[in-house]
């Protein structure tokens, strides 16, 4: 699982261990954070793995995978939670910026479905979740490059999901919203002013979503789905 140190991967992890999935806590900055994950994945008795990298360079991005298979086996779970955010509007949005975004939040997923899938595929099983945003539907508030790469998601997922239902592999996204202990959210006044456009009238809680992630994960009649955590802000 990348982005697995923190948010939304940390609660997500120790969840898939006590499953009885070994765990690969793949992170991008806090190799600390990463490394008591993987305690708490060892704890439930399975095994864990750390691998760390900036999932900005699509071959690091495969490279990771071919360690993780090297070390803990075939991967039958693919949960792409990485992802970079930096506020910027149109104009103030840099081409680097733009390329970085779309190369961590989109790219790297879609390179390592590609490296998974066909083992998938031969064994009779698999599970890809990617973890997309609200911002796919609204535009968020983020900005263009954070909207268009989570967007890219859902289109990845429906394409994948349509080839390989047949073969045991699901393929599915979650959509959350202004998630709480996550680096997606604006802070001080702003952060404010967005709860209250809520209709839950507070922000969601990564355990709220590692619950349905791993609901997801355990069913294997739910595929080409893009489910929204999002406390009601964008019904559909």
């Amino acid at each position: 699982m990348t982005g697995a140190s923190g948010g939304i991967g940390a609660a997500l992890a120790p969840r898939l261990a006590r499953a009885g999935a070994d765990v690969a806590v793949a992170y991008g900055r806090r190799g600390e954070a990463a490394a008591r994950i993987a305690a708490k994945v060892r704890g439930a008795g399975v095994r864990s793995y750390v691998v760390g990298g900036d999932l900005g360079s699509p071959a690091l991005a495969a490279e990771i995978v071919a360690e993780v298979e090297h070390a803990l086996g075939p991967i039958d779970i693919l949960v792409a939670n990485a992802g970079t955010v930096t506020v910027r509007t149109l104009e103030d949005l840099t081409l680097d910026e733009w390329q970085n975004t779309l190369a961590v939040n989109l790219t790297a997923p879609f390179v390592q479905a590609q490296a998974v899938i066909p083992g998938m595929r031969e064994r009779g099983f698999g599970r890809v979740l990617l973890i997309s945003s609200v911002a796919a539907f609204t535009g968020g508030v983020v900005g263009p490059h954070y909207a268009a790469s989570k967007a890219g998601l859902i289109g990845l997922t429906h394409s994948l999901a349509s080839r390989f239902a047949r073969d045991g592999v699901t393929v599915n996204a979650i959509a959350p919203a202004l998630i709480e202990g996550t680096e997606m959210l604006p802070g001080g006044p702003e952060a404010d002013a967005l709860k209250e456009r809520i209709p839950v009238g507070r922000l969601g809680r990564p355990e709220e979503v590692a619950d349905i992630a791993l609901a997801v994960l355990t069913n294997g009649y739910v595929t080409n789905q893009v489910i929204g955590v999002d406390g009601g802000i964008h019904p559909r």
